[in-house]
């Protein structure tokens, strides 16, 4: 069989390209047969072209609804060739080939997606011939080409003048190709009319959902080398998302890459480098292990680097900026598996061009707007479960001054709001329990992913003690810390918020340093404990506000505190937390006052399972 012999129907409601198309067909000599809109498209550009209607010897029917459902369109997508009482059939009932089906299909998906779409709107938007037609002839793949999308016809066009007809290969390629398109269609149908509500409304949660997703590339393995894995993209992704990126260099990406990418650009593109967020993240295992807003993007990445030099090794890098060569000869002194921003001059390329290895992606920041497409971000989060999905509104809200509302009397500065809404999106990406440090619009600190919010604390402050042995002078004297977590913060301090290492003296002193520089007077009506224990004895200070703040040992009273009181009584067991009490209080604008019994609290205790292991340290 050759071009001249071949019969093509066309029927398509996006007529992109198809006039060029057809013209291209009809130079191979190809028969050319179409329907309503695009048969007039064709004859009114010459082209010699037969209406449906014509070859089926009926009308168009029902508005439209049935032009095409007819034994002589059918019987020529779906009689085989190869089998001779198909052939016979169709010489008797004067039933002729169809070789290319060139359809695509009523635009429901654009129609429903319309503000103001009303349900009739829908329904007269849903094909029946076109899907019809579609799968009668990918059925009939072996002897007849379906092409559903114009992108296909520059492939289709060139083998035809090159062979004078398709490959199997290609026949078989395009079937799949449109029962993808028949699926994806189905779907959109079912999510809009299943998601409809008595009332007229739709719920974002449809009574069947249909996953419509696109292989990008198999992966070598999966998140542990026995496990096998794939990477997929949305039907329509959002521009902005990872998945538009493009790689320039580097490696084959690996799930775990693709995962902490992910977490990386997510948090990175949370920060508006229109506004001045010059922001670098560095992922490490699918936390943030150091974020940073600069004056550029050095500036943003060496301030992000310092929080966790050591877990920055080896781990996944994002910009909100472009990548500058000043930039790229620092971030290419350390081991970096993925290196991500909207773009890169030539020199920052050049600067990795012998570290082959380095994968390096670039991805075009989201336009912005009001949806969640619009902002580069998924609208629904999913998670699997066994024979199951979680299905959720993905947490695209953006904490801004507006949503803070402060209800202590000691009221932040506008810096420490500041840090607060940095800490704030940190947060956001970091695994609970997750507990984040900052001052001075950088991490200076991040617990993430324990079981106890103590240890998650622990954790962070280690870090910043571990930055500042490495000498970088990271921990302020007041750190903004926000703790994201899924139970409401309870009135009173957890007392393991305040368990200092040390002595009893130092441990209860630094405590209270504690809670008076972080407002915790004031900030929690249920008062603040802390505590240091010992093998031989547990001593507590507990605060409330208008209150006396009770020292016990071993469960035993031994003395009082109380504020905005005249010094007096000091005995020599309390003489240094008195005298450290006194000092706090008049900072503040008080002074202090003890009571005490017997109980000597100036002797060492041993060690205690601490919170903040260099507090002492730190505070004093």
């Amino acid at each position: 069989m050759t071009a001249s012999t071949l019969t093509a129907l066309i029927s398509v409601s996006d007529k992109t390209g198809v006039v060029e198309f057809a013209k291209s067909l009809h130079a191979l000599g190809i028969k050319l047969l179409s329907t309503g809109g695009t048969a007039k498209l064709l004859a009114d550009q010459g082209l010699p072209v037969t209406e449906v209607a014509e070859l089926t010897g009926f009308p168009e029917m029902l508005d439209g609804r049935v032009k095409t459902l007819h034994p002589k369109v059918h019987g020529g997508l779906l009689a085989r060739r190869d089998v001779p009482e198909h052939m016979a059939a169709l010489k008797a009932h004067g039933i002729s080939t169809i070789d290319l089906l060139v359809v695509n299909l009523y635009p429901f998906e654009a129609t429903v997606a319309k503000p103001g779409c009303t349900l009739e709107d829908a329904i007269e938007n849903i094909d029946i011939g076109g899907p019809a037609m579609v799968r009668s002839a990918a059925k009939n793949w072996k002897d007849v080409g379906v092409l559903t999308d114009a992108s296909q016809y520059a492939g289709v066009l060139a083998e035809l003048k090159a062979d004078g007809q398709l490959k199997d290969t290609t026949k078989f390629a395009l079937s799949v190709a449109a029962f993808n398109r028949i699926s994806q269609y189905d779907g959109a149908i079912s999510d809009y009319l299943s998601s409809l509500q008595a009332d007229g409304t739709h719920s974002l949660f449809p009574g069947q959902s249909n996953g419509r997703f696109i292989k990008l590339q198999d992966l070598r393995y999966g998140e542990n080398p026995h496990q096998q894995a794939a990477f997929y993209r949305d039907l329509h992704p959002a521009a902005g998302s990872l998945v538009t990126a493009r790689q320039l260099q580097g490696k084959e990406l690996s799930y775990n890459n693709i995962a902490d990418a992910d977490a990386a650009w997510e948090c990175v593109k949370s920060f508006d480098s229109l506004l001045g967020e010059t922001a670098c993240v560095i992922v490490k295992h699918a936390n943030p292990c150091g974020v940073a807003i600069g004056v550029d993007a050095l500036d943003a990445y060496s301030k992000a680097f310092k929080t966790d030099p050591t877990s920055a090794f080896g781990g996944i890098i994002a910009l909100n900026c472009p990548l500058d060569e000043k930039a790229a000869l620092e971030i290419s002194k350390q081991f970096v598996e993925v290196l991500m921003a909207p773009a890169f001059t030539p020199e920052a390329l050049a600067v990795f061009k012998s570290k082959v290895n380095v994968r390096i992606l670039e991805i075009a920041l989201p336009t912005g707007g009001d949806s969640a497409a619009q902002q580069g971000r998924n609208l629904i989060d999913v998670k699997r479960v066994g024979s199951g999905l979680l299905m959720q509104t993905a947490d695209n809200h953006e904490i801004t001054l507006a949503d803070l509302t402060v209800v202590t009397k000691l009221q932040p500065t506008p810096a420490q709001l500041q840090d607060l809404l940095f800490a704030w999106k940190v947060a956001k990406y970091v695994k609970s329990n997750a507990i984040v440090f900052c001052g001075g619009g950088m991490t200076l600190g991040v617990g993430a992913g324990q079981m106890s919010r103590i240890d998650s604390a622990r954790i962070a402050a280690i870090k910043a003690a571990n930055a500042r042995k490495e000498g970088d002078s990271l921990f302020i004297r007041k750190p903004v810390f926000v703790e994201y977590v899924f139970v409401p913060l309870f009135p009173g301090v957890n007392i393991g918020l305040l368990q200092i290492l040390g002595n009893a003296t130092r441990a209860l002193t630094a405590a209270w340093r504690i809670a008076l520089d972080n407002g915790m007077l004031a900030n929690f009506p249920g008062g603040v404990m802390a505590r240091s224990s010992g093998k031989q004895q547990t001593s507590n200070i507990r605060v409330a506000p208008g209150q006396v703040a009770q020292i016990e040992t071993n469960g035993q009273p031994i003395g009082n505190i109380f504020a905005n009181l005249p010094y007096r009584d000091v005995t020599p067991g309390f003489l240094g937390i008195v005298s450290e009490i006194s000092q706090t209080a008049q900072r503040v604008g008080g002074t202090a006052e003890t009571n005490t019994g017997e109980g000597r609290a100036d002797q060492p205790v041993g060690t205690t399972i601490a919170l903040i292991d260099q507090a002492t340290k730190i505070l004093s």
